[in-house]
């Protein structure tokens, strides 16, 4: 298949798959996401993924229909039916399927939707390009939510700049980006990023990343920092599932970092070599 789309137990092409009109994400995107990558139709990351998307679950009090072990199963059978082995791995789970009513019905059991569609991560060694957001979003950003229209919006703007992502600032503080984590290198060579509080996803690459530069001997310190101590920083580096460990080289068309290329190339060579190794065995 050159794709798949899966709505609970049943699967066709993605552009085939159709969905109940009463599946509460259609109406409140009551439910949680997470996103993954494969490599050898081997899936990168898995278990700390459905960690946190098990966590998110029970906060909100959404009943998943499997059991973690189960879900994992099903995903990993369905990325080997693709024809492409490098591939992206989006699943969700709704509350569940009922009429239009804010407040939903006790007992509602979730709805798992899963696309699987060829694609590869992108160039971490390619700087990117970067614009600033005022960060608008709701205060429980550390649940992985449906809830986008905000990071929509922060995208469509950072598209039209000609940027590749964009850095979201509750008035000085930076928080994370629309689809990423965000590390600063300060010029003492300290590590910087975002608390994990309810400001910011923290993300599976953050925690690789935090690991890599521990392992490296490098300070890490996870406090908040400032769009001015960003804008100044040695080095500004985006972390997600899809980028790894990525540099900024322009921020709001300012040229920013490029002055701490050894750490950098550590931390970049160590997250991909970290991936590589997790998916270098075929599974068919």
């Amino acid at each position: 298949m050159k794709n798949l789309g899966y709505y609970n137990g049943k699967y066709d092409l993605i552009e085939n798959m159709t969905v109940p009109m009463n599946d509460r994400a259609c109406y409140f995107g009551d439910g949680i996401y997470e996103a993954v990558y494969t490599r050898n139709y081997i899936v990168y990351a898995l278990d700390e993924h459905l960690d946190r998307f098990y966590d998110s679950a029970d906060v909100l009090g959404i009943k998943i229909p499997h059991t973690r072990e189960e879900l994992k199963g099903i995903i990993e059978e369905l990325v080997t039916k693709l024809d492409c082995d490098e591939q992206l791995v989006y699943f969700q789970v709704s509350r569940g399927t009922e009429m239009r009513n804010h407040a939903p019905a006790p007992g509602l059991v979730g709805n798992i939707w899963i696309t699987i569609k060829p694609m590869k991560l992108k160039d971490i060694y390619s700087p990117m390009k970067l614009i600033t957001v005022e960060d608008t979003r709701f205060l429980h950003c550390n649940m992985k939510t449906l809830n986008l229209l905000p990071t929509v919006l922060a995208s469509a703007a950072a598209d039209r700049a000609g940027a590749d992502e964009a850095v979201f600032h509750r008035g000085e503080r930076v928080t994370e980006c629309a689809h990423s984590n965000l590390f600063i290198i300060r010029d003492d060579r300290v590590v910087q990023t975002a608390p994990a509080d309810n400001m910011i996803l923290a993300g599976v690459a953050r925690a690789h990343m935090i690991e890599a530069c521990r392992d490296f001997g490098m300070k890490v310190e996870e406090k908040p920092f400032t769009v001015d101590e960003m804008m100044a920083a040695s080095e500004i580096i985006v972390t997600s599932s899809g980028t790894l460990c990525r540099p900024a080289a322009y921020i709001d068309g300012v040229a920013v970092g490029g002055r701490a290329g050894e750490q950098l190339k550590l931390l970049q060579d160590r997250l991909l070599g970290d991936f590589m190794s997790a998916t270098e065995q075929k599974k068919k």
